[in-house]
């Protein structure tokens, strides 16, 4: 079996193995793969983390909880909806703070340094959409609580939850989207 010009086969020695049996090949559907059995829908509510954050905040104080209307908001509809704008023009009596006018938007109005962004039940708010995602939050679970995206689909969803659950992680809308047995 040594050298190389002969063309007869060596036999496999007694201490190897025999070689790997391949798998069989896999069946070919002609009319698509086989259609799934659709499962039994049934309520699934995971049992929450207790996690409580590493500080407690203190009382959470909103300067101003109602949204700055952008001027004339309410003579246009093609502006109704919009979002706050600064007056700009040279004779506006928003911009002038005339008496009787809607409020600006100022520096004044933020919120305490320490509870901006704050959740009331003390985290801050991490949105989440995937199982990788979650596990950045690994070492900040005492600060950080996920919050699963709104696109997120139910079964992504059940695998986030039981994950947060094995690294003590709270998740504020665990019980979001999950289905029960009248929905079927």
């Amino acid at each position: 079996c040594k050298s190389l010009s002969s063309t007869v086969s060596c036999p496999t020695p007694a201490h190897l193995p025999p070689p790997p049996l391949r798998p069989p090949p896999a069946p070919i559907h002609l009319h698509g793969p086989p259609r799934r059995r659709r499962q039994e829908a049934t309520l699934t509510t995971f049992k929450m983390v207790k996690v409580t954050p590493l500080v407690k905040p203190k009382k959470i104080v909103k300067k101003r909880t109602k949204k700055f209307a952008r001027h004339f908001s309410n003579r246009f509809m093609r502006i109704e909806n919009s979002s706050w704008r600064k007056p700009k023009g040279i004779d506006s009596s928003v911009r002038r703070r005339f008496k009787g006018t809607i409020p600006m938007a100022k520096i004044g109005y933020g919120s305490d340094k320490k509870t901006r962004n704050l959740m009331p039940n003390g985290f801050y708010k991490f949105a989440v959409s995937n199982v990788d995602q979650l596990e950045m939050l690994m070492m900040h679970n005492r600060k950080y609580c996920a919050e699963i995206a709104h696109n997120v689909s139910t079964k992504k969803r059940k695998e986030i939850v039981e994950r947060a659950a094995q690294l003590n992680i709270k998740v504020s809308n665990a019980n979001a989207k999950l289905r029960s047995d009248e929905d079927a």
